[in-house]
């Protein structure tokens, strides 16, 4: 899959080829996955992309608030022959015209209190000032249909909000994976998945780990295999 990226803003990186991987794995119980899927600030419009490759019943739909990024999120669904919906805005104030089966998202993560980038872009794509957690799933249980499914992946050290707010919306916390830096390391990524009006009890699958012996992890190359993208970066 080639992929344009901004030269001068936030590029995907490893984070979204393990969101990806872990929606495929646990999609692979239902038979026939169909409907909408929303990819909430789309970027570059790789997450969508990849999953909507993969699953072609799928209809994608994208989301993102950056006129760079939409710029990129329709020349790339393009060039890869999948058709996209794009909604321009904050995600927190668009008005959808339709509920979805399937919410995904790499959203701004890190805690508004950090010391932040200049770059406003990257700014945006990165801090969850841009987009608070509590909005983030408030505005997702919304759209969701009544068994709608919802993956993201989120800063691990505030796991203690997710789970509340995820149970305060009435979202049902299905699977989690947590992602370790090296197997000594504690761990710096949590990815979920939880299902709207859902009593499943939830399922912890073994961890991710990205390093060993100063080179990627056999789980991880396997996950860039399956991912199979190309960058080039471009001045927009």
């Amino acid at each position: 899959m080639l992929l344009y990226q901004p030269n001068n803003g936030y590029c995907y990186n490893s984070d979204t080829h393990f969101l990806y991987n872990f929606i495929k794995e646990n999609l692979k119980k239902f038979k026939n996955v169909k409907g909408k899927v929303l990819d909430i600030g789309s970027g570059s419009g790789i997450l969508g992309l990849l999953v909507c490759r993969d699953l072609e019943k799928l209809e994608l739909n994208q989301c993102e608030v950056q006129d760079k990024f939409e710029q990129l999120s329709n020349i790339n669904s393009k060039n890869n022959k999948i058709e996209n919906t794009l909604f321009k805005g904050k995600f927190q104030e668009i008005n959808f015209d339709k509920e979805f089966d399937i919410c995904i998202s790499n959203p701004p993560f890190y805690h508004c209190d950090v010391v932040k980038t200049e770059n406003e872009n990257i700014k945006i794509a990165r801090y969850n000032d841009s987009l608070p957690l509590e909005d983030f799933i408030k505005k997702t249980a919304k759209i969701l249909n009544q068994n709608g499914k919802f993956f993201f992946c989120y800063d691990v050290k505030q796991i203690n909000d997710i789970i509340i707010l995820l149970n305060k919306y009435k979202l049902n916390i299905e699977s989690l994976q947590f992602v370790h830096p090296k197997k000594e390391k504690e761990a710096s990524l949590i990815l979920v998945y939880a299902r709207k009006n859902s009593k499943s009890l939830t399922k912890v699958i073994p961890p991710l780990f990205v390093f060993e012996k100063g080179e990627f992890t056999q789980d991880v190359l396997d996950i860039y295999e399956k991912c199979s993208t190309h960058s080039i970066k471009v001045d927009l």
